[in-house]
């Protein structure tokens, strides 16, 4: 009997009405700069009672050496293992239509079996369109507006219009690969991809998980109400500007790094690169370094709880 990546579930009645379906994917892990996919499918996850419809086999797709999930060591003894889950979940936007969300960690291995994998769940719920959501680090400042690369299988696909003129070569991911799989068996797929400044791409980023589902409103003929997500990325952007009010030596290096988006601006327009590390920043350490302190300040457990490792709980 031949292995099978995916479990379909066969659960009609939760798409009855769906018509015309979007299924959105994100895979989490190389493309989620700034957390900002997992923040979008995490929103999108909570706004109905989803019901999953397909599970994957991540036992034949994950690198548990390199991507090791976390477990509780309480006391004397191990607890709560997370395991890492792929799944196809049923669920419906603010107005009550019907939409998938596969979620869950990239694939480390088997590339092409997980692109069959998911054609099977695309052809048995009669999905329309496949919308990847992802986020890279960028060589841009957070105080100019976050970017946003679509793309597409299809030229007449692409919603909008892309920054990048001609041909860029780039580490390939298992979205990237299952968008150019679709289109070859017919299937259409689009995605949207943001720039995430790179002396943030660390730490969980709302405002561009924000901008994600806001151009996935159009690119997915959604609705999805943002309210709870806008008030997360004015609470960021207020730490973030605090830090930077109490730094100078880091508020400089910011505006250094603003005039130099500025002036790549007309660049950008022929091509240019804007990736993080193509282009020479000044004093790209010192602000690498610098925010690291507000990075940690951000993660440190005795202020929300949530932090990993050892800690006595």
């Amino acid at each position: 009997m031949a292995e099978r990546l995916v479990h379909i579930v066969d659960d009609a009645e939760v798409l009855a009405d769906a018509g015309d379906l979007t299924m959105v994917v994100v895979l989490t892990g190389f493309l989620d700069a700034g957390k900002s996919a997992e923040l979008a499918a995490t929103h999108l996850a909570d706004l109905s009672d989803g019901k999953v419809v397909a599970t994957f086999d991540v036992d034949s797709l994950h690198d548990y050496r390199a991507r090791r999930p976390p477990v509780s060591f309480v006391r004397d003894h191990y607890a709560d293992y997370e395991a890492p889950r792929l799944v196809v979940r049923a669920l419906r936007d603010t107005g009550g239509t019907p939409f998938l969300l596969l979620a869950g960690p990239e694939p480390d291995i088997r590339w092409e079996a997980f692109a069959r994998a998911v054609r099977e769940v695309v052809e048995h719920f009669g999905v329309s369109r496949v919308v990847g959501l992802g986020a890279v680090p960028m060589a841009v400042p957070h105080t100019r507006p976050i970017a946003i690369t679509p793309h597409a299988n299809r030229p007449d696909l692409v919603p909008g219009k892309s920054p990048w003129q001609g041909e860029l070569r780039v580490p390939a991911s298992a979205q990237a690969l299952l968008e150019v799989r679709l289109g070859e068996w017919g299937l259409d797929a689009l995605g949207f991809v943001a720039h995430i400044p790179h002396y943030l791409a660390q730490m969980e980023y709302p405002q561009a998980a924000l901008v994600l589902l806001e151009h996935l409103e159009i690119g997915g003929r959604l609705t999805i109400d943002l309210t709870r997500l806008r008030e997360a990325a004015e609470i960021t952007e207020t730490e973030v500007d605090r830090y930077l009010s109490a730094h100078d030596e880091v508020s400089e290096v910011v505006r250094g790094l603003e005039q130099q988006y500025d002036a790549f601006r007309e660049a950008e327009a022929a091509g240019s690169s804007l990736l993080a590390g193509d282009e020479p920043l000044p004093t790209g350490e010192e602000i690498g370094s610098a925010f690291e302190a507000f990075l940690a300040e951000l993660d440190d457990p005795s202020k929300d709880g949530d932090g990993q490792g050892w800690e006595e709980r």
